[in-house]
């Protein structure tokens, strides 16, 4: 029963950020066109997007979320616990890591 929450968390977020992003790019493009890396190196937001949809999903679509009134108050705390979220879905993964069948030599 574990494994299939797992996979609807991990993949419901990311189906909901496709659609969400397909129905209204320009919030996409608007949410993240100010990140800038230090040294100024800017990428498009669809850069942004991507590395969210793949590694912080969560993270990403409650930023989304929050994003046009502006990350205020305890907009912060949906975003530390999205983010709580992503690790330790991640961290999850790694602490059974040894459940994987490896032969043995």
């Amino acid at each position: 029963m574990s494994c299939i929450g797992t996979i609807l968390l991990s993949f419901v977020s990311r189906i909901a950020i496709l659609i969400w992003y397909l129905a209204d790019t320009p919030l996409f493009k608007l949410a993240f066109k100010s990140w800038v890396l230090p040294g100024k190196i800017t990428f498009p937001a669809w850069v942004w997007t991507l590395l969210g949809f793949l590694f912080l999903p969560c993270t990403t679509l409650v930023y989304i979320f929050v994003f046009p009134g502006g990350v205020t108050g305890y907009e912060w705390l949906f975003l530390v616990f999205a983010f709580l979220l992503d690790l330790f879905g991640h961290g999850g993964s790694y602490h059974h890591r040894h459940r994987i069948y490896r032969r043995r030599r």
